[in-house]
């Protein structure tokens, strides 16, 4: 069996989702997030189990910033993002299906402090010899260090950007591309086969 963990990088896919399957609810979100992670290890050939999938993210933010536009401080807390974006994370944790899986739900960290944390447990995961291979959601070239330091400790390092184009120095460092994400055609939706 071949133990896979699935590293999310949250701000990442929450755009490219969105892109691809159009606006949805908060729990709708949460739902599809766990369908589409455990398509990578129901289509694994191999035979994968799953170690634990990884979310990484920060909260929204809360405070009141000034709106030059409108010329008058606008509270973010009460925005309709910041609502949605609660109560999409609070989904993460409470789902039943979600909440063995999802044990590592990053908070209260700028984007470049989640960055950072993915670029640690992809390390740690490697070093320990915790799993045989990594599934990455993301599309960021910052993890280029992380997956050349996983492949040289002989971890299979997939990544998987959801059809959003990378760049060349990250294409060069990985084992693998695959993706779950549909073409976008006028008719697709996330439930049709691929």
């Amino acid at each position: 069996m071949l133990r896979t963990a699935i590293l999310v990088d949250g701000a990442f896919y929450r755009k490219r989702a969105y892109h691809l399957f159009g606006n949805k609810t908060p729990i709708e979100r949460a739902r599809e997030l766990s369908a589409y992670c455990h398509r990578h290890i129901k289509d694994e050939k191999e035979g994968a189990s799953l170690y634990r999938v990884f979310y990484y993210d920060c909260p929204p933010m809360n405070k009141q910033v000034y709106h030059p536009l409108l010329k008058k401080a606008i509270d973010l807390g009460k925005s309709t993002d910041y609502i949605w974006a609660n109560d999409f994370l609070r989904n993460l944790n409470i789902k039943e299906n979600l909440r063995s899986g999802w044990a590592d739900w990053q908070k209260n960290r700028p984007q470049k402090g989640v960055d950072m944390r993915i670029g640690v447990d992809i390390s740690s995961l490697a070093f320990k010899k915790q799993v045989e291979q990594i599934i990455l959601i993301s599309g960021d070239s910052d993890f280029v260090p992380a997956a050349k330091q996983a492949r040289r400790e002989g971890i299979d390092f997939i990544l998987d950007p959801m059809r959003s184009p990378i760049k060349d120095d990250l294409f060069e460092h990985i084992d693998g591309m695959r993706t779950k994400a549909p073409k976008i055609t006028s008719a697709t939706t996330f439930d049709q086969p691929q």
